[in-house]
């Protein structure tokens, strides 16, 4: 049989159809984050199976596996969904941006699912390249960049000293409650993130940012 031309125009499009396949289905988009986050709560991490987050999100293992390479990067997702990746508003108020976005790690992690979920999966990052760069891409980096740029509008309000080295602020800001998290040697307190931004604030604050707040913020 040969094609006409309009016989092989509908071919082309069947063909495409077939490729692209059923439409994303935007319930178990929502619904999977949520099953995980249930799961690591009830059982941890390491027993967090496909099967299991399948069943509690109305899925199959299969619908899983065609959106997400690992339970690994399962978790990751959940964690970009829960956590949020641009945690640090622009209120107008310098330190009051900041305690806003570092409080969403106290209030995430700072509870026994932090201690169950994240020291576990910061070790998978170190063997699995890929995940790693999901997590830094998805997660890490983006969270980042939101409170970098709350610095930077600190420094155009004059609450920061121009020469601040931004990274180096970033990291003293988040690694408090990452590290107390990681080692759970010491709680991940309701004030953790209000007294952290006022820790670093005073040593790269303005001398107009320290006269309007004498005493530290609060």
């Amino acid at each position: 049989m040969v094609n006409t031309p309009n016989s092989a125009l509908a071919a082309s499009r069947e063909s495409g159809r077939q490729r692209a396949g059923r439409p994303r289905d935007e319930r178990i988009d929502a619904a999977v984050p949520a099953a995980v986050m249930e799961i690591l709560g009830e059982s941890g991490y390491g027993s967090l199976t496909l099967e299991a987050v399948a069943a509690r999100a109305g899925t199959s293992k299969p619908a899983l596996r065609r959106r997400w390479r690992s339970r690994q990067h399962l978790v990751v997702d959940a964690l970009v969904t829960t956590v949020g990746t641009t945690p640090t508003p622009d209120t107008g108020c310098t330190h009051c941006d900041l305690i806003a976005g570092i409080a969403t790690l106290s209030h995430s992690f700072g509870n026994p699912l932090g201690r169950r979920v994240l020291p576990a999966l910061i070790a998978d990052l170190a063997d699995t390249p890929d995940l790693e760069r999901a997590f830094l891409e998805k997660f890490f980096h983006t969270r980042r960049a939101s409170t970098a740029e709350a610095l930077r509008r600190g420094i155009e309000r004059g609450d920061i000293r121009p020469d601040a080295d931004i990274d180096l602020l970033l990291d003293m800001l988040a690694s408090t409650t990452y590290y107390r998290v990681l080692f759970g040697h010491l709680p991940v307190t309701a004030t953790l993130a209000e007294d952290v931004v006022g820790v670093v604030l005073r040593g790269v604050a303005t001398a107009e940012w320290r006269c309007l707040h004498a005493d530290g913020p609060r």
